[in-house]
């Protein structure tokens, strides 16, 4: 990616293909679809990411279930409008996509970077187990005046040091995506499933002002 305006948020993935494309909006008569990524972890684990697709750029009515894919692109966010709130929703924005019989062995399975700055107080907390933890809202900005907002995950001495960022603080992360699911209470006695994303923080850097 060497346009600029690109720099600030990078992405890739590379994975099994679990679902079939699903339509999500259009913008100019330009239309987008979702696609669910089954992507590794080291520990044997699995993320499934859900990646956004231009009809532009494939063949959406195509099946590509079983198939693998590489993707190179965005992490994004918009607001979804739901029982009189509003819900923050994640995708990777596709810019490239690609698709192989079989996995490759050369691509990043999941890959992250971001240029942005701190919107909430990080929460620092710890497990029952001891282990340190804080979580980061990033507003990573886009062209036109847009910006995506990414919840970032961040452990041990990583989390220590995001606990003293402020608001409006700059700074760069590395790491990967991951899902999560979780339960989320609907009525009195009824629950149901969702899953969140985030981004699990493997590096984490402060840009001074005078950097800038």
């Amino acid at each position: 990616m060497t346009d600029k305006v690109f720099d600030n948020n990078q992405v890739s993935v590379a994975g099994e293909v679990i679902s079939e494309f699903t339509f999500s909006h259009e913008v100019f008569g330009e239309g987008f679809y979702l696609l669910e990524v089954l992507v590794g972890r080291l520990s044997n684990s699995f993320d499934v990411i859900p990646v956004m697709v231009s009809e532009r750029l494939i063949e959406v009515k195509g099946n590509y279930k079983g198939k693998f894919v590489e993707v190179s692109g965005q992490f994004r966010s918009y607001n979804r409008h739901e029982d009189s709130k509003n819900r923050l929703v994640l995708s990777v924005f596709a810019r490239e996509i690609k698709v192989t019989e079989e996995e490759s062995e050369g691509a990043k399975p999941n890959f992250i970077f971001l240029d942005g700055f701190v919107c909430k107080p990080p929460v620092y907390r710890k497990t029952p187990l001891g282990r340190e933890i804080a979580d980061i809202l990033l507003a990573v900005n886009r062209p036109y005046g847009k910006s995506d907002y990414i919840p970032c995950i961040c452990w041990g001495r990583n989390a220590r040091f995001a606990e003293s960022f402020e608001v409006g603080g700059h700074i760069q992360v590395w790491g990967r995506i991951q899902s999560r699911e979780y339960q989320k209470k609907t009525g009195e006695v009824d629950f149901e499933k969702r899953v969140a994303y985030e981004v699990s923080v493997s590096k984490l850097e402060y840009v001074n002002s005078e950097e800038e």
